[in-house]
This record gives structure tokens, C-alpha cells and sequence, in this order.
């Protein structure tokens, strides 16, 4: 019987940072992940915002170029706002390199990974054990903390795209009929083009991958085609176990191919013809080169830091924990933060034995530093007329519309600062 001082269930990058934190602290530490590769199973675009890069190592060859534009679309895609920030603040990461990386560095600390192993593992007994293992956290149930019950369902299939002077957009399409609860997005960066939708899953018009066929084809995208190469395929929930596809040449402005019945297509042709409206995002992006076409997409935890996150036998980072910014949805800057008080915490406990020192992990406190998002976040998600987002964008498109955009996307409050002000081990990464 092994006996680590810590199990951490996935080797995502929350647990692969709590990992190091920890071996790094002088820990026995073992990482059970059930993937058999790090490459496969990806369920992020990738996006890391500038008060990540400015605050944590990320290795900038794994960076895409940044991103300061972003233009919000209503759901007519007319007059659309564009937002533009005086700093870089967004990159998008090779995130099957950044999962390398981060695996070298936990290795490295001491931490021992195993690739192709369920939780929980027999054999394996560990003083505590740390749940990294996502949204439908299984160390959640077993352990009796809380879990996640707001959803969000995305999709995203990324292509390279040839390089020109055109300046990395983010473009963001607001429908709620196409993304209920969400948006649609269009990312170009000059190296690839990653489109994507998310929204509600009981409110979608049609399964998922058919919504994010029709879109990208509405973009010029190339048509779907069988997947034969082996990688990421979408289940009815997101994504499941299946395989990737091959690239289809051609460029942004060819023609999609069919719509699909009922769908975007039929909302393209209720509001004048999505096609004819996409010009704008089409005619600022390039063409599509060759190589591999990449899926990735799941489940997006949209509640807030579950508020019960630890007990004696263990605690929940990440995706578990619901660290994700509650109205943007994003969950690399939270799941590091929360990485780092974590480590810290879990470290402070197994060397004194005092289940006080499990108070700090208190996700009730980290909710109430965020209050308005998720007052923001349940009234969006609440709002299913086209009418209503197409009326929005007339409080958007006036300056003091067009501020309270930029200090949502550009600002430092996506997440709140996981580590407290108290004596203990200093987890940092800058």
C-alpha cells in the first residue's frame, strides 16, 4: 500500500501547480490523472488575461501574439462596438504545451505523475487528497464537499490561419438563441482562428456541434468533415471520448456549405442572412492554411467558488471548486490563485494536524468578494429574447456603455485574490 501525503486527482493545470507547490514544500505528492495523455481531453480555449501574465510564469514561446481589440456583436451583427485597450491583454496559449510544461514542472519539483489512472486508485492511500479533476468532480462526491449545478455547455474548433497586418481581434457575437446564456466568439490572433459557442445546454436550439458548424461556416469556416485523425470529439454534454479531423483547405471567405435545417442558418435568414452580416469579422481575419483542425469543449461551471471546498480528508481547486469567473467564464486566472492558497493551506495542515488551519480555504469568503458578478451572471443567463440583447447594445454603444465594456474586459476583477494576508508558506510563482 502507497502512502503519499497527497493525492491530486488530475493533472490539469490546477492540480499540476497545487502539485509542485506542494512537493516543492518537502511533500510526498502523487498525481493520478485517467487521461493517457495530456494532449487529449483538452476543454479550454486557452485565453489568459494580462493580470495572468503579468503575475505567473507562463513560458512566452507557448503564448500566441496579444490580443488589445475586441469587437462585441449584437445578435444582428450590425453596428457592431469595437473596444480597444491602450495595454496587451489577452494571449492564447498552446494549452498541450502549457499542460508539458507544467507536468515537466511538477516533475521536477518531486511530484510523481501517473498518466491512464482512475481515482480511486487502488493501492493508494494518501494522508489527503486534493480534487483537480473538473467540473463533475468525482472527489467531491466521495468526499462529501459541495458540488457544481450551473452549467454552461461550450464548443470550439480552432484552425491556423495565414498571417497578414491585421490587428488579433477578439470578436464576440451576443444571441441568446444561438448561445443562450453566453456568447459566440471568433478569436483570431494571426496564427489560428478559434470559434466557439457556449450557452445554457436545456435552452439550446439544436445538439451543440451542429450550432458550432453552422457558425463557423457562417465565418467562412470550412465545412465539417468525418474525423479520422484521432483527438477530441463532442458527446451530448460537451465533449467525449472520439477522435479529431483533418484540416479542409480553403479560405474565410469561401462558401460554408449547407446550413443546417432549423438552425443558425434559419436565424441568419429571420434577421436578413447571417452570412451577409459576418462580413465584418470575415473581411478582418485571414485565410485558413493547412494543418490539423483541433476541438476541444465541456462543461463551464458558472456558480461561483463552491462555498464547502474542504474537510479533513481533503479539498477541491479548479473546475472542482467552481473557480471560474462566474459572468466571463474563465478559469485560468481563478484556478491558479486558488491553486496557490491551496498548496499553502494544505501545507500549513499536514504539519501542525490542526483541522483549523482548513478555514482558510473558505469558499463562502471568496463568493462574497464577487457578489455582483453573480448577480450579473444570473441576469444574463436569464434573458432569452433576441429583442432584449439587441436593445442592450444601445446602452452599450454610449460612452458610459462602452466604459463599463472596457472595465469588464479589461479590468482586474475577473477573480479576487485567493491568498489571504496570514503567516504560512509563500506559494508563489511570480
Amino acid at each position: 500500500m502507497e502512502t503519499p501525503d497527497v493525492l491530486v486527482v488530475g493533472a490539469g493545470l490546477a492540480g499540476l501547480h497545487t502539485a509542485r507547490l506542494l512537493a516543492e514544500q518537502g511533500f510526498d505528492v502523487l498525481v493520478a490523472e485517467r487521461r493517457r495523455t495530456l494532449e487529449s481531453g483538452i476543454r479550454t480555449t486557452g485565453i489568459f488575461v494580462r493580470r495572468t501574465l503579468s503575475e505567473f510564469a507562463l513560458p512566452p514561446g507557448l503564448l500566441g501574439p496579444a490580443i488589445r481589440r475586441v469587437v462585441l456583436y449584437p445578435p444582428s451583427l450590425r453596428r457592431p462596438v469595437e473596444l480597444e485597450s491602450s495595454r496587451d491583454e489577452f494571449r492564447v496559449a498552446d494549452m498541450a504545451g502549457v499542460y508539458a510544461w507544467a507536468l515537466a514542472r511538477a516533475t521536477l519539483a518531486g511530484a510523481r505523475v501517473r498518466l491512464g489512472v482512475s481515482y480511486p486508485v487502488e493501492g493508494v492511500r494518501a494522508r489527503f487528497t486534493i480534487g483537480a479533476d473538473g467540473a463533475r468532480s468525482t472527489v467531491a462526491r466521495r468526499l462529501g464537499l459541495d458540488v457544481n449545478r450551473r452549467f454552461i455547455v461550450g464548443a470550439e474548433e480552432m484552425y491556423p490561419v495565414a498571417g497578414g497586418d491585421r490587428a488579433p481581434t477578439f470578436h464576440c457575437v451576443v444571441d441568446p438563441r444561438m448561445a443562450p446564456g453566453y456568447l459566440a466568439w471568433v478569436v483570431d490572433d494571426g496564427r489560428h482562428a478559434h470559434v466557439g459557442l457556449a450557452g445554457r445546454p436545456e435552452w439550446l436550439v439544436e445538439p451543440l456541434p451542429a450550432l458550432l458548424r453552422s457558425f463557423g461556416e457562417s465565418f467562412g469556416m470550412p465545412p465539417a468533415a468525418p474525423d479520422v485523425t484521432g483527438g477530441l470529439g463532442f458527446g451530448t454534454e460537451g465533449v467525449g471520448a472520439g477522435t479529431g479531423r483533418p484540416s479542409v483547405p480553403g479560405g474565410l471567405g469561401a462558401s460554408g456549405g449547407p446550413r443546417v435545417p432549423g438552425g443558425l442558418g434559419a436565424l441568419g435568414a429571420e434577421r436578413g442572412g447571417l452570412a451577409a452580416g459576418s462580413r465584418a469579422v470575415r473581411d478582418g481575419m485571414g485565410a485558413v492554411g493547412g494543418g490539423s483542425v483541433r476541438r476541444r469543449g465541456g462543461p463551464i461551471p458558472v456558480g461561483g467558488v463552491l462555498r464547502r471546498l474542504a474537510c479533513p480528508e481533503g479539498l477541491l481547486v479548479g473546475d472542482a471548486a467552481g473557480a471560474v469567473s462566474p459572468l466571463t467564464a474563465g478559469g485560468l486566472d481563478p484556478c491558479l490563485r486558488l491553486s496557490e492558497l491551496a498548496a499553502a493551506v494544505t501545507g500549513d495542515y499536514l504539519r501542525s494536524g490542526d483541522p483549523g488551519m482548513l478555514r482558510h480555504y473558505d469558499g463562502a469568503a471568496l463568493r462574497a468578494r464577487f457578489r455582483g458578478r453573480l448577480v450579473l451572471r444570473r441576469a444574463w443567463s436569464g434573458v432569452r429574447s433576441r429583442a432584449v440583447a439587441e436593445a442592450s447594445f444601445v446602452l452599450l454603444r454610449t460612452p458610459s456603455g462602452r466604459a463599463a465594456a472596457a472595465r469588464l474586459l479589461f479590468g482586474d476583477g475577473s477573480f479576487p485574490d485567493a491568498m489571504p494576508r496570514r503567516a504560512g508558506v509563500s506559494c508563489t510563482t511570480r
